[in-house]
């Protein structure tokens, strides 16, 4: 079993986050989906080897573009989503996950949590860490080759 905390979208709203520090060391991975990287500076220093930042239209310099993890069996795309479009549909993130063998996309950019299927794809959007309505980050739970999603909201 490894467990993943997914956030997106924090904007530099790191007192949001700090709800959330314990959780940290908790999990197997931890993974930004950008606008905010570098929110993530001093999780990333105290936990390398788990911790995954991707960079988002609103990050310069800090994170990847996209990149592949690999657990349980099952192979993870993630990006920010902005260079797929994926305020007008997931179309794009679907055909480049399905490019890259992946049978699961983290994408952030809208705001929105959000969870569907599409074409063999589990496509999840944590929503926005950020100070936005309805803020949220995602557990995700993967197990004897399943995928378990859950939407937590964050107390502001």
């Amino acid at each position: 079993m490894k467990t993943f905390l997914v956030l997106s979208d924090s904007h530099g709203r790191r007192g949001v986050l700090d709800g959330i520090l314990p959780l940290i060391a908790e999990n197997d991975y931890i993974v930004h989906l950008g606008d905010g990287s570098t929110d993530m500076k001093g999780v990333f220093s105290e936990f390398p080897q788990k911790t995954y930042l991707c960079r988002g239209n609103c990050d310069f310099a800090y994170g990847e573009e996209e990149l592949v993890i690999q657990a349980e069996g099952r192979r993870i795309f993630c990006c920010h989503g902005h260079r797929y479009g994926v305020k007008s549909g997931i179309s794009r993130l679907v055909a480049r996950a399905k490019q890259l063998d992946c049978d699961i996309a983290l994408y952030g950019h809208t705001h929105r949590a959000a969870a569907e299927e599409i074409e063999g794809v589990l496509c999840i959007n944590p929503g926005a860490a950020g100070a936005y309505a309805e803020g949220s980050y995602c557990y995700l739970v993967l197990y004897n080759g399943k995928a378990t999603h859950t939407f937590v909201p964050i107390r502001k």
